[in-house]
């Protein structure tokens, strides 16, 4: 018998989560996982492997769950991805593997990441599992930025034979995985436990390393290493090109989430990195980043945190599910909007000027373009603007790098399919050569680009 609906899982309730940093879903308990694992066709086309960016063999660990076999579960995950604790809680499955799950096509789809995230958490408890490493290559790989593009390359290039050391500019490995998403989403204790199973491998992880500053690409290749794999992310905000950006009380995403998250803001001064929003915080943006925003802003202490987009709630990227969880938590959405300035007073920001906006003919993208209705301004009270639009590559490793091609963005030019750049030997890959997408999509080019880096040392003269 085919059960239509998902195996709900349970969460901390709206009211008592905005006034902490704890995580909000509680996971699946083992009867559970079970339950939701039964309710798998095992078809023989199995296109949620397909869909899934680093190829996990979904149907096998599935089943596996259903005959309660939890580390055989886990190790069939960790055979084609080293971060499953992450994509369980992170990945936009909705659009991936179960977004072409044949139950869904007639009902809910099985609940792939809520089991991905419910092995992790029982390897966690039990026994770690260690994926086999092949005898020592003799061949080194420098891998610069310790994000999930990075992690993911990192953690393959180990297990294939190859010394790996991996660069990272914070003090803390995980890059966007530490400083971007807020502990209510996915705490940081899981993120260094993932980043310690790569080093029980053997990968070296340096921190407070800045490629481009105490030496470059070029000197990488020239000091022993025989490829260099460039996973450094887009770390670069954007902002409006409104007047008043300049004024005390506006951050961009970047600032405002690295300081809470890496930083430890929401616990001063137990840790001395302070963070004052006042009263009302407006976040700019509509993708998941303005939703961990305006979230995060409620569990500061803001009395009201509201979201201003431009496009309707149709064409919000974020995932559905963080737009559920920040509605549930009473962000107000103002949409159809866009800030045309923001107002202050000595040099402190007081509020935001918007202009209304109507839906015209699609753009490049498919979606619909904003237009301004003329006439329509009008005022947001703000103690603190969040501007949360994207970000670009930064420029510090395209600039330090000989015979580096770039696109007309400052991107990395690389072979999608396996992240050969101009350059021989450096290989690239993720939000550097993309621009900003999401963590699976840059650990499935970490995987690929590894795989590739692999092959170019073992053929001769590689």
């Amino acid at each position: 018998m085919i059960v239509e609906k998902q195996t709900p899982m349970r969460e901390q309730p709206p009211k008592e989560r905005i006034h902490n940093f704890s995580e909000v879903p509680y996971g699946y308990t083992e009867e559970e996982a079970i339950r939701e694992a039964e309710r798998c066709l095992q078809c023989k086309t199995a296109p949620c492997v397909e869909g899934c960016p680093v190829g996990i063999d979904i149907p096998r660990f599935i089943e596996q769950v259903k005959r309660r076999q939890f580390a055989e579960a886990i190790a069939t995950i960790k055979a084609a991805n080293d971060l499953p604790a992450v994509c369980g809680r992170v990945c936009p499955q909705e659009n991936q593997c179960q977004g072409v799950c044949t139950l869904g096509v007639r009902f809910e789809p099985v609940a792939i990441g809520r089991l991905e995230r419910f092995c992790a958490t029982w390897e966690a408890e039990h026994e770690p599992c260690c994926p086999d490493v092949a005898p020592d290559t003799g061949r080194r790989v420098a891998v610069i930025g310790a994000g999930p593009a990075g992690l993911t390359a990192a953690g393959e290039l180990r297990k294939r034979g190859h010394a790996v050391t991996v660069f990272e500019l914070l003090h803390e490995a995980g890059g966007v995985l530490m400083y971007g998403i807020p502990e209510f989403r996915l705490p940081k204790a899981i993120v260094k436990r993932e980043v310690e199973a790569l080093c029980r491998m053997g990968v070296e992880i340096l921190v407070n390393k800045v490629i481009g500053r105490i030496c470059t690409v070029d000197e990488l290749l020239g000091n022993g290493y025989d490829a260099v794999f460039i996973g450094t992310g887009a770390g670069l905000p954007r902002f409006l090109g409104v007047p008043g950006e300049n004024l005390n009380g506006v951050y961009s995403a970047n600032e405002f989430l690295t300081r809470t998250n890496l930083m430890r803001a929401y616990r001063f001064p137990e840790y001395d990195t302070p963070i004052k929003i006042g009263e009302r915080v407006v976040t700019v943006g509509g993708g998941n980043v303005a939703m961990d925003s305006s979230r995060t802003a409620l569990r500061l202490g803001a009395r009201e945190s509201i979201i201003v987009y431009r496009r309707s709630e149709e064409e919000l990227p974020a995932r559905a599910e963080e737009v559920h969880h920040a509605k549930e938590e009473g962000i107000r959405f103002q949409l159809l909007s866009n800030p045309v300035e923001l107002i202050g007073e000595d040099g402190r920001l007081k509020g935001m000027r918007c202009v209304r906006m109507e839906l015209g003919e699609p753009d490049e993208t498919g979606r619909r373009r904003p237009v301004p209705i003329e006439g329509s301004e009008f005022l947001i009270e703000a103690d603190t603007v969040v501007i949360a639009i994207g970000n670009g590559p930064h420029p510090l490793i395209p600039q330090t790098t000989s015979d580096l091609e770039l696109n007309p963005w400052g991107n990395i030019v690389a072979d999608p399919e396996t992240g050969r750049t101009s350059k021989p030997g450096v290989f690239a890959g993720g939000d550097i050569v993309t621009g900003a997408a999401t963590v699976i999509e840059a650990m499935g080019a970490g995987k690929r680009a590894a795989a590739a880096i692999d092959a170019h040392l073992r053929q001769d003269g590689g």
